[in-house]
This record gives structure tokens, sequence and C-alpha cells, in this order.
């Protein structure tokens, strides 16, 4: 089969891939899953609840709601679902619909059934080998794609050819990408950075300034190193941009849905109703509880985890458990 790539799900991030993908690509397949948002796109050539702007070329796309048929006909699926949403999104596939299909995650989070990163979930669950595997990530924000600005992403892979494959897509007048073999660095600081993210949100509602959030944030640098380091220990620069860009963009952009998150947080709102009103999942809300099971294992030093699960999980005020916080870090 030639090369057919397909983007699985319907939200900000989905949408952004499919204009970049547009770019450079004849055709696409994409799942959508509900048939009012497909009905949408054909007719009005627009996403009505995400990057409405984005102008889409319905004769360029195959939408579909039949998640089966799309993976079919599809060799490269790009994964943009929510991880929270992932397991139940593939429950009725069945195991061997994915054999010989290359697999992207766009995902920044943690299935959460499971406490699995993308790729390990896709290998145990599905059995799918991670030469066939790779992350596309790195600091990006949807709504800055669908305006044209310059972004750079990461496509890493432990396929080298694979990784390659993906820059070609990707890359476009307004999108640059370059390489990198570590998939577990990746997926797992961009599950750290929404966690990071949603406390400087915090406390950013509670009133703290921009120096105290810097400290919070080089901190979370600290965290993540730790984490990773501990978890799959390679030789790796987190300055790299899709380390530091990736947590730099989140903590601090207005875009940010977990900073959003965090910040409604500390301004009074509880964690249910913050959920209800906003639009768009914040993955850090799901990530801090998987990386807490997972760092028993590990047993990584992480105030800044450990203070937003406290947040979050354990109903601490986040007034209290900040002042807590800021005594921990240096």
């Amino acid at each position: 089969m030639e090369n057919k790539i397909a983007v699985i799900g319907s939200g900000s991030w989905a949408t952004a891939i499919v204009k970049i993908l547009l770019e450079n690509n004849d055709s696409i397949n994409w799942w959508v899953r509900e048939p009012e948002i497909v009905d949408n796109i054909k007719k009005f050539h627009h996403n009505p609840l995400f990057l409405s702007s984005v102008e889409i070329n319905s004769e360029k796309v195959n939408i579909s709601t039949d998640l089966k048929k799309i993976i079919t006909g599809s060799t490269h699926l790009i994964f943009v679902v929510p991880a929270a949403f992932l397991a139940v999104s593939l429950k009725d596939l069945p195991e061997e619909i994915f054999k010989n299909k290359k697999i992207i995650s766009a995902i920044k989070g943690i299935v959460p059934e499971h406490n699995l990163i993308i790729g390990d979930f896709f290998n145990k669950i599905y059995g799918v080998s991670f030469q066939d595997f790779a992350v596309i990530s790195g600091p990006s924000h949807a709504e800055e794609i669908a305006l044209e600005k310059l972004t750079y992403l990461t496509a890493s892979s432990q396929n080298t050819g694979l990784a390659g494959e993906i820059s070609e897509f990707f890359n476009c007048r307004y999108l640059k990408t370059t390489l990198s073999d570590d998939i577990y660095g990746t997926e797992y600081s961009a599950v750290l950075k929404n966690i990071i993210s949603v406390a400087v949100g915090v406390c950013k509602g509670l009133g703290y300034g921009d120096n105290f959030q810097a400290v919070l944030i080089s901190n979370g640098l600290q965290e993540i190193k730790r984490f990773i380091d501990e978890v799959h220990p390679i030789d790796r620069d987190l300055s790299s941009s899709v380390y530091l860009g990736d947590l730099i963009v989140t903590t601090y952009s207005q875009f940010s849905r977990n900073r959003t998150f965090g910040t409604m947080l500390g301004s009074g709102y509880s964690v249910k109703s913050a959920q209800l009103e906003m639009k768009m999942i914040a993955e850090g809300y799901y990530a801090t509880k998987s990386i807490k099971e997972i760092n028993k294992t590990y047993k990584v030093e992480m105030p800044i985890t450990e203070a937003v699960y406290n947040i979050l999980y354990e109903n601490i005020a986040p007034a209290v458990e900040m002042k807590l916080l800021a005594d921990r870090l240096s």
C-alpha cells in the first residue's frame, strides 16, 4: 500500500495536524468520533468546536466515524485523542488491526487504566514493535499553528527511518522538525511538563509572581530530569527544545490548558468545577495520579508532583500546599 496517513482524533491539536499534513500530502484519512462534527466539516470545511478558523479542504480529506475503516485503509496512524480516552476508543478493535502499521503518538499523556505512556501501551497491549512506533512532540500550541506561527517539533523513534518519514510529513513553511531516538524521554517529559504547568497555574491563581514561578519551573525541569534519568538512563540534553522548550511554552503560554486548569484551582474553583468549565482536557489531571503510582517503583524525589497530587486528589487547599512546596524548592 502506498503511504496513507490517518489522523485519529478531532480536538484542536488533531485539527492543527490535519492542517499541517495537507501542506505536504494530496490526501489523508481522518477519524472523528462525533457524526455531527463530520457533517459540519464536510459541509462548511471547518471544525465547529476546535480551531474553527482553520479551513479544511474536504476534497483532500477522507473523514469518517468508522475507526476500523480508517485504520485499515492507512499505513501511518497519528493518534491525537486524549490519553484518558485512548483505551476506550480502541477497545472494540482486534489486536491484529495494527499489524504492519506505523503508530505515531501526538498524545502528551499517560493511559490511566494501565499507567503506561503511549509507546508502552501499544507495545504491551497491541504488540506493536518499537521499530513501528514514533512520537511527535515539542513546544507547540495548536492555536499558533492555526495562525501559521513558526513552530519546531521533534520526531522521536528508535527507527531512524520512521523518524525521517515523519519529518517529511510535517516539514512545511511554518513548521520545522528535528530527529531523536529518545522516545521514553520525550514521552515522559511531555507528561511531566503538564503536571508542572498545573502547579504554575495554581501559583498564578494564588497571586505568586514571576520570580517564584521561575523558581518553580527551574525546579520542575530538575524533577523531570531526575525521573526520566531513573526510568530510562541515557545521555540526553534537557536544554533541547523538545524538553525545556515544551516545558516553557506549557507553563507560560496563554494557550496552555494545564496552566489554565491550575489557575482556576488557585483562584478558588474546585477540581470538579474547573473540569466542567473547561472545554478541553487538561492532561495533567490524569498524569499526576499515574506518575504518582509509577513512582512507587522508582522512588524519585518529586515534590512538585506530590503537591499537585495533594491538591487534585487529597483535597488539600492550594494555598496550604504551595506554601509547603515553597519550603522545599531551591
